[in-house]
């Protein structure tokens, strides 16, 4: 996977070696980690197979994240797919991940992922972005650095601004 931008503690930087392969990319690296679809998931899990630090999941904007509640403590990501930059149901889903749920894993945004998104995904509770592969990581970086402040309470930002005077 390419154009990956992470955020750890804090600071946030492209990657240029992301282990992890989505379903349908060339594997010809043999990668060890893998983003398997909900489907390929629940058949893994049905069989015993260990999903700890082996797989991550995608989530398609249709999908309950309800669903992975018995395996948020040993999945190491979830991605929330975009299918359009217009299409906000992954917002919703990352929130519900973060607050609700209490998921500590990787949150990666995929598919339509633009520059003007990343500071409100990263709110909702996106710790890394798949940046679309027309466009470049780099330039896309600028949108964490450029919009950072928020007024309301968010994911990464729990007290309003009021409250934090």
């Amino acid at each position: 996977m390419k154009n990956i931008i992470t955020t750890v503690s804090g600071v946030s930087a492209v990657v240029h070696d992301d282990p992890w392969s989505m379903p349908g990319e060339d594997d010809s690296g043999n990668r060890d980690y893998q983003i398997v679809s909900l489907e390929r998931l629940l058949v893994l899990a049905e069989s015993g197979e260990s999903l700890q630090k082996l797989y991550g999941v995608v989530l398609h904007p249709d999908d309950d994240p309800d669903i992975l509640l018995p395996w948020l403590d040993s999945l190491p990501l979830i991605a929330l797919q975009f299918p359009r930059f217009s299409d906000g149901r992954a917002y919703s889903q990352a929130y519900l991940l973060r607050a609700r749920h209490g998921f500590e894993g990787e949150l990666r945004a995929v598919g339509d992922v633009l520059r003007d998104q990343l500071a409100a995904m990263r709110h909702c509770g996106f710790s890394s972005f798949a940046v679309r592969e027309d466009k470049s990581a780099e330039e896309a970086l600028k949108g964490l650095e450029v919009f950072d402040l928020i007024y309301a309470r968010s994911v990464s930002t729990p007290q309003p601004l009021f409250r934090r005077r």
